[in-house]
């Protein structure tokens, strides 16, 4: 459970520096698109962990919230 948080906070602190990196050195089309395409891959991967991790999808209540009014 711990590494699997870990990996999605990194996967998080990528998809930040890739944004930083990208508005800031290399404003062109083409890494405008490079930097869409990173960060569709890594969410789709940061929901892959998230459901390994915590047994749901991101978007879903927990049991525990689902049961309260």
């Amino acid at each position: 459970v711990v590494l699997g948080k870990a990996l999605l906070l990194g996967l998080e602190l990528l998809v930040a520096a890739d944004i930083i990196r990208t508005v800031v050195l290399d404003t062109t089309l083409a890494s405008v698109a490079g930097l869409g395409a990173l960060v569709l891959v890594r969410t789709f991967l940061g929901w892959t962990l998230s459901v390994e991790v915590e047994g749901r999808w991101p978007w879903q209540q927990s049991e525990a919230k689902g049961a309260q009014p």
